[in-house]
């Protein structure tokens, strides 16, 4: 079934949606909730540094499309801090941030977690730079966005399971790619 997706603000089945970022809204989010912090301990575990070389460093990682800003990353590494994940001493005048033990053993217990972030930052360092998914796969994601905030919203536990096998089948579909019959079709 194909979810109608309306081009046009003067149709009105549903799909509206803006066609243009107004002025001086923020762009998208680069990082999930606690993602930076991860990311900044792990940074600061491989090489130890001030909030600018932090801030330079996650830069690099985005090849220069997204910079944290210093009241992001000051505050986080105040939470760090403050959670003895790292330590502050002064390097030339300037706060250097290090990793403690905890902040090491906090590393290996979220190792997975911090996967997770380096291919959110890959995915997201590909759509700053442009090389975002084609216009008909937006399309097809805004659909299913909006099919889910239309459901009627009565989630029995079949309903619950029946709409969790048609997302997670389809997520795995994607990632194993075009099955070898449809290869040969085409």
């Amino acid at each position: 079934m194909t979810v109608p997706y309306s081009h046009s603000k003067h149709e009105h089945d549903g799909f509206e949606r803006p066609t243009v970022r107004e002025r001086g809204s923020r762009g998208p989010r680069v990082f999930a909730s606690g993602d930076l912090k991860l990311l900044a301990l792990a940074l600061i575990a491989e090489q130890p540094c001030h909030g600018y070389d932090l801030i330079r460093r996650i830069e690099s990682m985005f090849d220069g499309a997204y910079s944290p800003s210093p009241g992001v990353i000051y505050p986080t590494l105040t939470f760090l801090e403050m959670s003895a994940l790292v330590t502050c001493g002064v390097d030339d005048g300037k706060k250097s941030y290090s990793v403690t033990e905890a902040g090491r053993l906090s590393l290996e217990e979220q190792a997975a977690a911090l996967q997770e972030v380096h291919l959110r930052i890959e995915s997201s360092r590909r759509m700053l730079h442009g090389h975002d998914r084609p216009p008909q796969i937006h399309e097809a994601v805004y659909n299913l966005r909006h099919a889910l905030q239309k459901h009627h919203g009565r989630w029995s536990p079949e309903e619950v399971r029946r709409v969790r096998d048609l997302l997670n089948d389809t997520a795995k579909a994607i990632i194993d790619g075009p099955s070898v019959s449809e290869s040969s079709n085409e």
